[in-house]
Protein backbone atom coordinates (compact mmCIF):
# COMPACT_ATOMS: atom_id res chain seq x y z
CA UNK A 1 0.00 0.00 0.00
CA UNK A 2 1.20 3.68 -0.85
CA UNK A 3 3.09 5.29 2.41
CA UNK A 4 1.02 8.22 2.55
CA UNK A 5 -2.25 6.56 2.65
CA UNK A 6 -0.88 4.29 4.94
CA UNK A 7 0.47 6.66 7.43
CA UNK A 8 -2.89 8.42 7.11
CA UNK A 9 -4.59 5.77 8.39
CA UNK A 10 -2.52 4.53 10.68
CA UNK A 11 -2.38 7.65 12.58
CA UNK A 12 -3.86 7.78 16.23
CA UNK A 13 -7.01 9.55 16.62
CA UNK A 14 -8.68 11.29 19.26
CA UNK A 15 -10.84 8.67 20.02
CA UNK A 16 -8.39 5.92 19.72
CA UNK A 17 -6.24 8.17 22.44
CA UNK A 18 -8.95 7.99 25.00
CA UNK A 19 -9.50 4.17 24.02
CA UNK A 20 -5.81 3.82 24.82
CA UNK A 21 -5.86 5.84 27.80
CA UNK A 22 -8.99 3.30 29.50
CA UNK A 23 -11.82 4.99 28.82
CA UNK A 24 -15.11 3.12 27.51
CA UNK A 25 -16.49 2.97 23.76
CA UNK A 26 -18.79 5.87 23.06
CA UNK A 27 -21.27 4.40 21.25
CA UNK A 28 -22.95 7.81 20.73
CA UNK A 29 -20.30 8.47 18.11
CA UNK A 30 -21.74 5.59 15.99
CA UNK A 31 -25.40 5.07 17.32
CA UNK A 32 -28.84 5.95 18.57
CA UNK A 33 -31.40 4.58 20.82
CA UNK A 34 -30.97 1.77 23.32
CA UNK A 35 -29.90 -1.22 20.41
CA UNK A 36 -26.21 -0.99 19.07
CA UNK A 37 -27.09 -0.55 15.15
CA UNK A 38 -24.51 1.42 13.76
CA UNK A 39 -26.34 4.12 11.52
CA UNK A 40 -24.86 5.40 8.72
CA UNK A 41 -26.59 8.65 9.14
CA UNK A 42 -23.62 8.81 11.72
CA UNK A 43 -21.01 8.45 9.33
CA UNK A 44 -22.23 9.72 5.59
CA UNK A 45 -23.25 13.27 5.27
CA UNK A 46 -26.23 14.35 3.38
CA UNK A 47 -26.21 12.55 0.12
CA UNK A 48 -23.04 10.48 0.33
CA UNK A 49 -23.44 6.98 -0.79
CA UNK A 50 -19.94 5.40 0.23
CA UNK A 51 -17.48 7.09 2.63
CA UNK A 52 -14.51 5.17 4.34
CA UNK A 53 -13.03 5.37 7.74
CA UNK A 54 -10.26 3.40 10.07
CA UNK A 55 -11.07 0.64 11.52
CA UNK A 56 -11.36 1.58 15.57
CA UNK A 57 -8.65 0.23 17.40
CA UNK A 58 -7.29 -0.24 21.25
CA UNK A 59 -10.85 -1.67 22.06
CA UNK A 60 -13.00 -4.71 21.69
CA UNK A 61 -15.42 -3.76 19.55
CA UNK A 62 -19.24 -4.79 21.16
CA UNK A 63 -21.52 -7.05 18.67
CA UNK A 64 -23.55 -4.82 16.39
CA UNK A 65 -24.82 -4.57 13.10
CA UNK A 66 -25.33 -1.28 10.50
CA UNK A 67 -27.79 -0.41 8.34
CA UNK A 68 -25.80 -0.66 5.41
CA UNK A 69 -23.15 -2.82 3.43
CA UNK A 70 -19.73 -2.55 4.98
CA UNK A 71 -16.58 -3.19 3.89
CA UNK A 72 -13.54 -3.97 5.25
CA UNK A 73 -10.06 -3.39 3.98
CA UNK A 74 -7.27 -4.95 5.80
CA UNK A 75 -4.34 -2.91 5.29
CA UNK A 76 -1.52 -4.69 7.58
CA UNK A 77 -1.62 -6.85 10.61
CA UNK A 78 -4.74 -9.07 10.98
CA UNK A 79 -8.50 -8.42 13.11
CA UNK A 80 -10.47 -11.31 14.52
CA UNK A 81 -14.22 -11.16 13.43
CA UNK A 82 -17.20 -12.97 15.29
CA UNK A 83 -19.88 -12.90 13.07
CA UNK A 84 -23.05 -14.71 14.12
CA UNK A 85 -23.25 -17.42 15.52
CA UNK A 86 -20.17 -18.85 13.37
CA UNK A 87 -16.25 -19.34 13.53
CA UNK A 88 -14.15 -16.70 14.06
CA UNK A 89 -13.11 -15.43 10.63
CA UNK A 90 -9.65 -14.03 11.05
CA UNK A 91 -8.95 -11.45 8.06
CA UNK A 92 -5.46 -11.29 6.86
CA UNK A 93 -3.64 -7.95 5.28
CA UNK A 94 -4.68 -8.05 2.12
CA UNK A 95 -7.88 -9.42 2.25
CA UNK A 96 -11.57 -8.05 2.35
CA UNK A 97 -14.81 -8.69 4.14
CA UNK A 98 -18.27 -7.91 3.08
CA UNK A 99 -20.89 -7.71 5.40
CA UNK A 100 -24.74 -7.30 4.45
CA UNK A 101 -26.70 -5.32 6.20
CA UNK A 102 -28.46 -7.67 8.73
CA UNK A 103 -25.13 -8.94 9.75
CA UNK A 104 -24.21 -8.92 13.44
CA UNK A 105 -20.50 -8.85 14.76
CA UNK A 106 -18.11 -8.06 17.54
CA UNK A 107 -14.45 -7.28 16.44
CA UNK A 108 -11.74 -8.56 18.74
CA UNK A 109 -8.80 -5.75 20.20
CA UNK A 110 -7.10 -4.70 16.78
CA UNK A 111 -3.54 -2.90 18.32
CA UNK A 112 -1.32 0.27 16.31
CA UNK A 113 -0.22 -2.05 13.77
CA UNK A 114 -3.43 -3.84 12.74
CA UNK A 115 -4.56 -1.02 10.43
CA UNK A 116 -7.66 -1.71 8.50
CA UNK A 117 -10.00 0.59 6.70
CA UNK A 118 -13.87 0.46 6.59
CA UNK A 119 -16.30 1.21 3.51
CA UNK A 120 -19.42 2.62 4.39
CA UNK A 121 -21.52 2.13 2.02
CA UNK A 122 -25.80 2.31 1.59
CA UNK A 123 -27.09 -0.11 -1.39
CA UNK A 124 -28.04 1.88 -4.07
CA UNK A 125 -24.14 2.75 -4.80
CA UNK A 126 -23.57 -0.76 -6.03
CA UNK A 127 -26.43 -0.34 -8.63
CA UNK A 128 -24.13 0.84 -11.40
CA UNK A 129 -22.00 -2.79 -10.07
CA UNK A 130 -24.85 -4.66 -10.64
CA UNK A 131 -25.46 -3.31 -14.39
CA UNK A 132 -21.75 -4.18 -15.30
CA UNK A 133 -21.67 -7.74 -13.83
CA UNK A 134 -24.58 -8.71 -15.07
CA UNK A 135 -28.11 -10.64 -14.49
CA UNK A 136 -26.62 -13.37 -16.38
CA UNK A 137 -23.36 -14.10 -14.25
CA UNK A 138 -24.75 -16.30 -11.48
CA UNK A 139 -22.22 -15.65 -9.06
CA UNK A 140 -22.53 -12.38 -9.59
CA UNK A 141 -26.12 -12.26 -9.14
CA UNK A 142 -26.36 -14.56 -5.91
CA UNK A 143 -23.45 -12.80 -4.23
CA UNK A 144 -24.11 -9.17 -5.07
CA UNK A 145 -27.87 -9.59 -5.59
CA UNK A 146 -27.67 -10.78 -1.66
CA UNK A 147 -25.80 -8.03 -0.66
CA UNK A 148 -28.26 -5.46 -2.01
CA UNK A 149 -30.99 -6.85 -0.41
CA UNK A 150 -29.57 -7.00 2.79
CA UNK A 151 -30.70 -10.30 2.94
CA UNK A 152 -29.86 -13.23 5.80
CA UNK A 153 -29.47 -16.14 3.07
CA UNK A 154 -25.33 -14.67 3.65
CA UNK A 155 -24.29 -13.18 6.28
CA UNK A 156 -20.94 -12.17 5.31
CA UNK A 157 -18.01 -12.82 2.60
CA UNK A 158 -13.96 -13.31 3.14
CA UNK A 159 -12.20 -12.81 -0.06
CA UNK A 160 -8.51 -13.88 0.27
CA UNK A 161 -7.33 -11.30 -2.25
CA UNK A 162 -3.86 -10.48 -1.10
CA UNK A 163 -2.13 -12.48 -3.87
CA UNK A 164 -4.59 -10.21 -6.32
CA UNK A 165 -2.94 -7.13 -7.63
CA UNK A 166 -5.78 -5.68 -9.77
CA UNK A 167 -7.92 -6.14 -6.44
CA UNK A 168 -5.18 -4.57 -4.25
CA UNK A 169 -5.05 -1.53 -6.73
CA UNK A 170 -8.85 -0.74 -7.26
CA UNK A 171 -9.60 -0.80 -3.20
CA UNK A 172 -6.41 1.17 -2.64
CA UNK A 173 -7.65 4.37 -5.39
CA UNK A 174 -11.03 4.14 -4.06
CA UNK A 175 -9.10 4.63 -0.75
CA UNK A 176 -7.12 7.75 -2.37
CA UNK A 177 -10.69 9.29 -4.18
CA UNK A 178 -12.46 8.90 -1.00
CA UNK A 179 -9.45 10.49 1.06
CA UNK A 180 -8.48 13.25 -1.08
CA UNK A 181 -12.70 13.86 -2.24
CA UNK A 182 -11.57 13.39 -5.79
CA UNK A 183 -13.42 15.39 -7.97
CA UNK A 184 -16.62 13.49 -9.55
CA UNK A 185 -15.32 10.68 -7.05
CA UNK A 186 -18.79 9.26 -6.77
CA UNK A 187 -18.45 8.42 -10.73
CA UNK A 188 -15.14 7.12 -10.99
CA UNK A 189 -15.49 5.04 -7.52
CA UNK A 190 -19.19 3.56 -8.46
CA UNK A 191 -16.87 2.22 -11.98
CA UNK A 192 -14.46 0.79 -9.68
CA UNK A 193 -16.45 -0.87 -7.64
CA UNK A 194 -17.94 -2.41 -10.64
CA UNK A 195 -14.13 -3.33 -11.82
CA UNK A 196 -13.91 -4.89 -8.30
CA UNK A 197 -16.56 -7.11 -8.60
CA UNK A 198 -16.05 -8.08 -11.82
CA UNK A 199 -12.38 -9.14 -10.90
CA UNK A 200 -13.46 -11.22 -8.02
CA UNK A 201 -16.19 -13.06 -10.25
CA UNK A 202 -13.35 -14.05 -12.77
CA UNK A 203 -11.55 -15.12 -9.27
CA UNK A 204 -14.48 -16.42 -7.43
CA UNK A 205 -12.31 -19.42 -5.86
CA UNK A 206 -11.22 -16.99 -3.67
CA UNK A 207 -14.16 -15.88 -1.93
CA UNK A 208 -15.17 -18.02 1.13
CA UNK A 209 -19.21 -17.30 2.17
CA UNK A 210 -20.59 -18.21 5.06
CA UNK A 211 -24.14 -18.49 6.05
CA UNK A 212 -26.00 -18.83 9.76
CA UNK A 213 -26.04 -22.19 11.05
CA UNK A 214 -28.63 -24.42 9.19
CA UNK A 215 -29.37 -21.96 6.30
CA UNK A 216 -27.28 -24.06 3.76
CA UNK A 217 -25.71 -20.97 1.39
CA UNK A 218 -22.12 -22.99 0.84
CA UNK A 219 -24.35 -25.67 -0.33
CA UNK A 220 -26.04 -23.49 -3.04
CA UNK A 221 -22.63 -21.56 -3.65
CA UNK A 222 -21.00 -25.26 -4.05
CA UNK A 223 -23.45 -25.88 -6.54
CA UNK A 224 -22.73 -22.40 -8.79
CA UNK A 225 -19.28 -23.46 -8.61
CA UNK A 226 -20.29 -26.51 -10.44
CA UNK A 227 -22.20 -24.48 -13.32
CA UNK A 228 -19.18 -22.00 -13.56
CA UNK A 229 -16.37 -24.48 -13.50
CA UNK A 230 -17.79 -26.96 -16.03
CA UNK A 231 -21.31 -25.63 -17.81
CA UNK A 232 -21.30 -28.41 -20.30
CA UNK A 233 -21.54 -31.54 -17.65
CA UNK A 234 -22.44 -29.91 -14.36
CA UNK A 235 -24.33 -31.96 -12.48
CA UNK A 236 -26.34 -31.39 -9.07
CA UNK A 237 -26.67 -34.85 -8.41
CA UNK A 238 -22.85 -34.91 -7.87
CA UNK A 239 -22.82 -31.97 -5.43
CA UNK A 240 -25.39 -33.05 -3.67
CA UNK A 241 -23.52 -37.16 -3.03
CA UNK A 242 -20.28 -35.03 -2.16
CA UNK A 243 -22.38 -32.89 0.65
CA UNK A 244 -24.30 -35.74 1.35
CA UNK A 245 -27.71 -34.37 1.64
CA UNK A 246 -30.93 -34.96 -0.81
CA UNK A 247 -31.22 -34.22 -4.05
CA UNK A 248 -34.53 -32.51 -3.40
CA UNK A 249 -33.24 -30.52 -0.20
CA UNK A 250 -30.65 -28.95 -2.26
CA UNK A 251 -32.99 -28.19 -5.54
CA UNK A 252 -34.83 -26.38 -2.73
CA UNK A 253 -32.23 -24.26 -1.28
CA UNK A 254 -31.01 -23.02 -4.40
CA UNK A 255 -34.88 -22.29 -5.74
CA UNK A 256 -34.75 -20.23 -2.45
CA UNK A 257 -31.25 -18.64 -2.48
CA UNK A 258 -31.52 -17.59 -6.44
CA UNK A 259 -35.23 -17.52 -7.35
CA UNK A 260 -34.42 -20.33 -9.94
CA UNK A 261 -33.69 -23.92 -10.62
CA UNK A 262 -30.38 -25.56 -11.24
CA UNK A 263 -31.58 -26.90 -14.48
CA UNK A 264 -32.71 -22.59 -15.45
CA UNK A 265 -29.28 -21.53 -13.82
CA UNK A 266 -27.37 -24.17 -15.83
CA UNK A 267 -29.38 -23.31 -19.09
CA UNK A 268 -28.71 -19.68 -18.73
CA UNK A 269 -24.75 -20.42 -18.08
CA UNK A 270 -24.61 -22.30 -20.78
CA UNK A 271 -26.84 -19.50 -23.15
CA UNK A 272 -24.29 -17.51 -22.03
CA UNK A 273 -20.77 -18.82 -22.60
CA UNK A 274 -22.51 -19.85 -25.79
CA UNK A 275 -23.04 -16.37 -27.24
CA UNK A 276 -19.22 -15.50 -25.49
CA UNK A 277 -18.03 -18.14 -28.36
CA UNK A 278 -20.34 -16.86 -30.99
CA UNK A 279 -18.93 -13.86 -30.83
CA UNK A 280 -15.01 -14.34 -30.07
CA UNK A 281 -14.10 -17.10 -32.41
CA UNK A 282 -15.33 -18.95 -35.84
CA UNK A 283 -15.77 -21.99 -34.53
CA UNK A 284 -19.43 -23.14 -36.38
CA UNK A 285 -22.50 -22.92 -34.26
CA UNK A 286 -22.44 -27.02 -34.13
CA UNK A 287 -19.15 -27.28 -31.89
CA UNK A 288 -20.14 -24.39 -29.85
CA UNK A 289 -23.85 -26.20 -29.04
CA UNK A 290 -22.04 -29.60 -28.06
CA UNK A 291 -18.94 -27.63 -26.56
CA UNK A 292 -21.76 -26.10 -23.72
CA UNK A 293 -23.55 -29.20 -23.66
CA UNK A 294 -26.19 -29.17 -25.81
CA UNK A 295 -25.53 -32.32 -28.52
CA UNK A 296 -29.10 -31.48 -30.78
CA UNK A 297 -27.96 -28.26 -32.88
CA UNK A 298 -31.60 -27.92 -33.66
CA UNK A 299 -32.43 -27.57 -29.49
CA UNK A 300 -29.98 -25.46 -29.32
CA UNK A 301 -31.11 -23.09 -31.98
CA UNK A 302 -34.56 -23.42 -30.74
CA UNK A 303 -33.84 -22.24 -26.77
CA UNK A 304 -31.23 -19.40 -27.80
CA UNK A 305 -33.88 -18.01 -29.74
CA UNK A 306 -36.72 -18.13 -27.08
CA UNK A 307 -33.57 -16.33 -24.59
CA UNK A 308 -32.46 -13.54 -26.99
CA UNK A 309 -35.10 -13.14 -30.05
CA UNK A 310 -32.16 -14.45 -32.83
CA UNK A 311 -30.44 -17.50 -34.15
CA UNK A 312 -27.07 -17.97 -33.33
CA UNK A 313 -26.50 -17.39 -37.03
CA UNK A 314 -28.17 -13.66 -37.23
CA UNK A 315 -26.45 -13.31 -34.06
CA UNK A 316 -22.92 -13.46 -35.27
CA UNK A 317 -24.40 -11.38 -38.80
CA UNK A 318 -25.33 -8.58 -36.82
CA UNK A 319 -21.63 -8.89 -35.49
CA UNK A 320 -19.99 -8.95 -39.05
CA UNK A 321 -22.24 -6.21 -40.43
CA UNK A 322 -21.09 -4.24 -37.06
CA UNK A 323 -17.49 -4.31 -38.10
CA UNK A 324 -18.10 -3.49 -41.58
Amino acid sequence: MDTEILNTLSHITSEEQKLRDGEPLDRTLYASGHGFEIDAAKLLRQGQLITIRPHTRFVAFPRHSHNYVEIMYMCTGQTTHLIGGGTPVHLQAGELLFLNQQASHAIQRAEAGDVAVNFIVLPQFFDYAFQIVGTTNLLGRFLLGTLKNGGAEISHLVCHTAELLPVQNLVESMIWSLLHNELGARGANQLRMAMLMLDLLNHHECIEVQGEPGQGSPLVLAALREIEDNCRDASLSHVAERFHVSLPYLSALIRQATGNTFKELLQQKRLDRAQQLLRTTRLPVQAIAESVGYDTTSYFYGIYKKAFGITPKEYRDHLCDSDN
